[in-house]
């Protein structure tokens, strides 16, 4: 594809040879001269004048350099698409493989594709354009919008609801039983039924091996647009707003509460019960016990606003050197009490 080609579909200005061959995409240190590149975050823009990328990606204001540049508002979303331009995931074509059981009772939308050992249970409603990859469960009632993909091994429990374009990534666990017990009076955890299904909206993306239980009553709900990172638990009655990242590790207890447009960084803890308002953002290793209002940016665990953070953290590290400071002059204190005359003219 010619680079002149690339900039018009990608809505860009192009700042060099329009008849330069792109064939591919790579990261900055890594792209050769038929690949572009990008640069979204200040820190690697001293690469742009050493990389042997074919054109770089890069915002409007950003300097001239010697190197071809396609300047539009979001770089990394335009990478994106270039990105989309040039690998073409696997298509898989509709039909129900031979060892895959599919129940009488199931609805199976048009252009649908079941594959392998796959497993669709009584009264499922499976919506058009549908991907069942090799093993994939879907347990008695569910039902799915259109574009459903799942990948090897995901499964969907009893009765949860998915809306349009939901990715479930390798291993995924949408509605297993929450983490209810209860201790009867023999000391012993009986299990609390789980009953309340999981609904998730559209355009909703599961990674790999996270889980999603489902409620005791009533339902975990997550919301349009939002994205669950690989090895996430969000526990049962949870409720997850609209375009939320949960990254990497990150734990939800019960009932949990999380606004629209929420960044939860990897290894977050949320305590049950908890409110997260919109627009928060919790930094990695994050920890809270308490309701944040919305727009706040929390550090640390527990967790409290990020700029008494970061100069908390700062003085932490001097700690050391300030308890030597605190021992010496303590020392001089002591010695210059100790040197002072009493009321009878003799040193103390």
């Amino acid at each position: 594809m010619k680079l002149g080609e690339l900039a018009s579909r990608l809505g860009a200005e192009l700042r060099g040879d329009a008849d330069l061959e792109v064939t591919g995409v790579n990261g900055i240190e890594e792209a050769g001269p038929n690949e572009i590149t990008f640069v979204a975050n200040p820190r690697y823009a001293g690469l742009a004048r050493k990389t042997r990328a074919a054109a770089i990606l890069v915002e409007p204001e950003f300097a001239e350099i010697p190197v071809a540049t396609l300047r539009i508002q979001n770089p990394y979303l335009a990478f994106s698409h270039a990105l989309s331009l040039f690998y073409q995931p696997p298509v898989y074509p509709p039909g129900v493989h031979p060892t895959a059981v599919v129940d009488a009772t199931a609805a199976i939308g048009e252009g649908a594709h079941i594959g392998a050992y796959a497993v669709v249970g009584p009264g499922v409603r499976l919506g058009p354009y549908a991907t069942l990859l090799p093993h994939v469960v879907l347990y008695a009632g569910v039902q799915t919008g259109s574009h459903f993909f799942a990948h090897a091994h995901s499964v969907v429990r009893e009765n949860c609801i998915l809306g349009d374009h939901v990715t479930l990534e390798n291993g995924a666990i949408v509605g297993a039983d929450g983490f209810g017990f209860a201790k009867n009076e023999a000391g012993q955890w009986e299990k609390i039924p789980q009953s309340g299904p999981v609904r998730i909206g559209s355009r909703v993306d599961v990674q790999a091996n996270a889980c999603i239980d489902r409620a005791t009553v009533g339902a975990t709900e997550i919301g349009n647009g939002t994205k669950v990172d690989n090895l996430v638990q969000v526990g049962h009655g949870s409720r997850i707003g609209e375009n939320t990242l949960l990254c990497a590790q990150t734990g939800l207890a019960g009932s949990s509460v999380i606004g629209n447009n929420v960044i939860l960084a990897g290894q977050v803890g949320i305590a049950g019960h908890c409110s997260v308002g919109d627009g928060v953002i919790l930094t990695a290793q994050s920890a809270v016990s308490h309701d944040v209002p919305p727009g706040k940016m929390i550090s640390g665990s527990p967790g409290f606003d990020n700029r008494v953070w970061l100069r908390a953290v700062a003085i932490f590290q001097r700690l050391p050197e300030m308890l030597k400071r605190l021992d010496r002059l303590e020392k001089e204190v002591a010695g210059r009490i100790a040197a002072q005359p009493t009321q009878n003219g003799q040193a103390s």
